[in-house]
């Protein structure tokens, strides 16, 4: 796991990144043509990552529930968000791999609700959540990607 811990690791050093390059109103700003913005997708593999790894552990998560309600799947931007929420996520994108990390190497997640995901791929144990999560990170740095091209 350790490599599946890596790839994460590096996908959200990038994440970061875009958090200390783009001001604050371009991390706000929702282009002609997508519903969200580079701060919601961000903020949102924090979210997903939790709801994969901690949620269907049937584990607390590491986020409060405010978090969890304005950026889970499904959500979308409702307002724009202040520099202080941009560094309560950017702690949060390393402070909750960091605790995951521990968790799994601690044995931690003992057992796992299995979880249909939007491919079809059904989750059945907790390694299986922490790989889809990179291909899910993948997807919203793809976002971002395109989003940047668009401010």
């Amino acid at each position: 796991m350790e490599w599946a811990f890596d790839i994460t690791l590096k996908n959200r050093i990038i994440f970061k990144n875009f958090l200390e390059t783009f001001s604050l109103e371009q991390l706000n700003k929702v282009p002609k043509g997508f519903s969200n913005n580079i701060i919601w997708n961000v903020a949102h593999t924090i979210v997903t990552q939790q709801l994969l790894v901690y949620n269907m552990s049937g584990l607390p998560m590491l986020l409060s529930d405010d978090l969890v309600e304005m950026y889970r799947k499904g959500t979308k931007v409702e307002r724009d968000v202040t520099q202080a929420e941009v560094e309560i996520i950017k702690d949060l994108l390393f402070s909750t791999l960091e605790k995951t990390k521990e968790d799994y190497k601690n044995n931690v997640f003992k057992t796992y609700n299995a979880y249909t995901v939007s491919t079809k791929s059904v989750l059945t144990k907790v390694e299986e959540a922490i790989d889809f999560n990179n291909f899910h990170e993948g997807i919203h740095l793809g976002y971002i990607l395109a989003l940047k091209k668009s401010l």
